[in-house]
Parts: structure tokens; C-alpha cells; sequence
């Protein structure tokens, strides 16, 4: 069922730094900048879907702030409970890869206006007013102990409101290693409010500290059932696979698991890959609205893997799609899947 009230995402915006494809930083005078953010992605994705969706943020004061704002609000986005205090914007550089060398992500966020503004500025009660679902990701918790015990306060009210809550791993760790040797410790209180959880094998291993030796699907749904038995407020784990084929030929998997049953997308293949940045938020965002529409546990996998391969084909953070362009997607993938 569906939120009755605003789904609000909790997290920084960030402005993404690009270097052009086929280059090296500052082989030509130029950056590609965007608008973009973990949370915020998921937001404006979701927004484009036909949901009333807000960002819960801080974004500095003056023009940049400002152009950053209006391209969440071209996409229907509500800003109006972003801070904007004084600081600086939240950056990251993103390489594209080439010949034999893999993309790489710059981060350029510590004190940032988001990063400075400590926990009690946050007024929760106004902020979670007419809220029916509250989005939050491992960015947040990673950029230090203000924003940690930021996302872990955000969390508990919003459970205790009975507001929904999902939590996408997202882990980062160039950004914990700068101040968390125990990233489990602060990542658990904050899982253990969430209603739906996104995150693979890799995302149990860290939060429960074992491994998880099966295979493929096996893996993922040992890997779900031992998060949904450590975490009683849990009530799905979503997850995806991908099998790299080519630079830019990628072969990608989804599922989403309940205590009592797992439904799995079939493989689908996405060609060509322009940008995989905000692939993951799209899923999100896709899983999410699937679920919110009824959809069972397969169908609202296809669903978000549906958005997550429109989003490869696009640059920037945000997956600007309508519904009928993702069912459009989910219908191609079965036809060729068959």
C-alpha cells in the first residue's frame, strides 16, 4: 500500500563534477557539473514516477545552492524543508574509465554545509509532519558523527511515528575510513528501524560479520533471510546482481526477499552503458513505487531493475522517467528474456 503522506529523503545533495568521456581531469578546459546525492536521486526519480516526494537536507546559501535546488524542483521535487545556512557545497569528481582503467569517484564533501550542521538543528517533528515513508542510505551515517546521529534520530522517529523507513546500504568506504574503524557499530541501530532494506551479500557480511559462501541467488537469499531474522523490523531485503560482459555490455539480476518467499527478476542485459552513477538509487526508487502499487515480490523487481537499466543510458545522478517509460522497459526486458 502506498504512503498516504509525502515520501521525504533524508541525505546531501551533492553537485557531481564530471570529467568528460574519453579524458583525463583538465585535458580540455571543461567539467560536466550535475545535481545529485544518494537520497536526492531517489527523490527526483520517484517524484518522476507521480509521487509527492521532499528532500530533507542542507544546502549553503547563494547561487549554486540555489541552481541545485531548481533542478530538484524541475523534477516535482518539494525543497522546502532544505536548510541553507552558510558553508560549502558537497562535492565529488567522477573519472570515467577507459582503456584498460576503471572509472574512480573523487570525494570533496568533508565539512561541507550538510556535514557541519549538527544533529540538534534538525527539527524532526516539523520535518516528519504529513510524512508517510522517510528514504535513507549509508551516505549519510558515513560522513561523520554529526550525520550519523543524524540518519540514527531521523530512523527512530520516523519508526516511532509509524512512518515507513527503508535504508539502502550504499556503502562508501573511502568516506567511513576517515573517521570509523566500525562502521557496523553505527550502520546496525540505524538498519534495525527500517521496514525495507537494499543491500546484497556484501552489505549482511558487514552488518552481521559473517560470510555468506553459497552462489548467485542462493547467496542472495541466505544472505536476505539472515538479515530479515537479525533485524525483526525488517520486512524485505531488495538486492541486485551484475555481470560485467563488456565495458559497456552488463548483464544485471534483481530480487526482493520476504521471510516467506523470494521473487527474482530473469536477467537483463544493458547496452550500451553510458553512465552507471545513480543505477542503484534507481532501483530504489523503482522497488519502492512497484511495491507501493501492489506489485508482487518479482513483479516489483522488474520493476526497479526496469528503472535501474533506463538509468544507464543517461548522464547525471537522476533518473527523470515517467511510468509508462518504465513499464515500456520492463515489458522489452520480458519479451527478450523469453
Amino acid at each position: 500500500m502506498a504512503p498516504s503522506g509525502t515520501i521525504a529523503c533524508f541525505g546531501e545533495i551533492v553537485m557531481r563534477v564530471s570529467v568528460p568521456h574519453g579524458e583525463l581531469p583538465l585535458q580540455s578546459a571543461r567539467f560536466d557539473a550535475y545535481a545529485g546525492g544518494a537520497e536526492a536521486n531517489v527523490a527526483v526519480a520517484l517524484a518522476s514516477l507521480g509521487r509527492r516526494t521532499a528532500m530533507i537536507s542542507a544546502v549553503p546559501e547563494g547561487p549554486i545552492g540555489d541552481g541545485i535546488l531548481g533542478e530538484l524542483c524541475r523534477h516535482g521535487v518539494d525543497v522546502a524543508p532544505v536548510l541553507r545556512p552558510a558553508g560549502r557545497m558537497g562535492l565529488y569528481y567522477h573519472l570515467p574509465g577507459g582503456a584498460m582503467r576503471p572509472a574512480e569517484v573523487v570525494y570533496d564533501r568533508a565539512g561541507s554545509a550538510f556535514a557541519a550542521t549538527e544533529a540538534e538543528r534538525w527539527d524532526w517533528d516539523a520535518l516528519l509532519d504529513g510524512v508517510g515513508w522517510l528514504h535513507l542510505s549509508g551516505v549519510t551515517p558515513a560522513l561523520g558523527p554529526g550525520s550519523a546521529a543524524a540518519a540514527l534520530e531521523a530512523a527512530t522517529r520516523a519508526r516511532a511515528a509509524g512512518i515507513g523507513v527503508s535504508f539502502d546500504g550504499n556503502w562508501r568506504g573511502r568516506l567511513w575510513e576517515r573517521w570509523q574503524p566500525d562502521p557496523a557499530a553505527i550502520l546496525k541501530p540505524i538498519v534495525a528501524q527500517a521496514t525495507l532494506l537494499f543491500g546484497n551479500h556484501r552489505d549482511a557480511a558487514l552488518l552481521l560479520g559473517r560470510e555468506f559462501s553459497g552462489e548467485g541467488a542462493d547467496r542472495r537469499r541466505e544472505a536476505a533471510l539472515a538479515l530479515l531474522d537479525a533485524f525483526p523490523a525488517l520486512d524485505h531485503v531488495a538486492s541486485t546482481a551484475r555481470e560485467i560482459l563488456g565495458p559497456q555490455v552488463h548483464r544485471l539480476t534483481a530480487r526482493i526477499d520476504s521471510r516467506s518467499e523470494g521473487g527474482a527478476s530473469d536477467p537483463t542485459t544493458v547496452s550500451p552503458v553510458i553512465d552507471r552513477v545513480g543505477t542503484g538509487d534507481a532501483f530504489a526508487a523503482g522497488v519502492l513505487d512497484g511495491l507501493w502499487a501492489g506489485k508482487g515480490l518479482a513483479d516489483a523487481a522488474r520493476h526497479g531493475l526496469a528503472l535501474a537499466a533506463l538509468k544507464h543510458g543517461l548522464h547525471g545522478d537522476f533518473a527523470p522517467f515517467g511510468r509508462s517509460a518504465v513499464e515500456n522497459a520492463s515489458h522489452v526486458a520480458q519479451d527478450i528474456a523469453r
